[in-house]
């Protein structure tokens, strides 16, 4: 039986758009950490949506592998990614999930998830 793949969902909201420079600066996180991807060539990247809601500055998705060797090294590379693209833009009001699942903010360590990097 195949295993159903399951997507990291990204979304950062406020009332200012974006700045050229931060615009620039996610630009250099989503080309430099989808050409990194530890499976880079057979597997979804950040993904972007052209389309935004009002009061939405950035929104995204990534799939991750349905292989159970490639699931762990892909998400820890994307919450990396994703650590990355909210610090670029650390004013806005941002939601992280795997699927359904809220993943934490640490200030400390960025987006992570418990015993995965073990």
């Amino acid at each position: 039986m195949a295993r159903v793949g399951v997507s990291l969902y990204y979304t950062a909201r406020r009332a200012a758009p974006l700045t050229g420079a931060e615009l620039t600066v996610i630009g250099q996180v989503v080309d430099t950490c989808n050409e990194n991807a530890p499976f880079s060539r057979d597997e979804e990247g950040l993904y972007l949506y052209d389309r935004l809601e009002p009061g939405t500055v950035l929104d995204g998705s990534t799939k991750l592998p349905a292989a159970d060797d490639r699931a762990v090294p892909s998400l820890v590379h994307w919450l990396a990614a994703v650590t990355a693209l909210r610090n670029a833009v650390p004013d806005a009001d941002w939601t992280f999930t795997l699927d359904d699942y809220e993943i934490e903010w640490d200030d400390h360590t960025g987006y992570h998830l418990p015993g995965l990097a073990d």
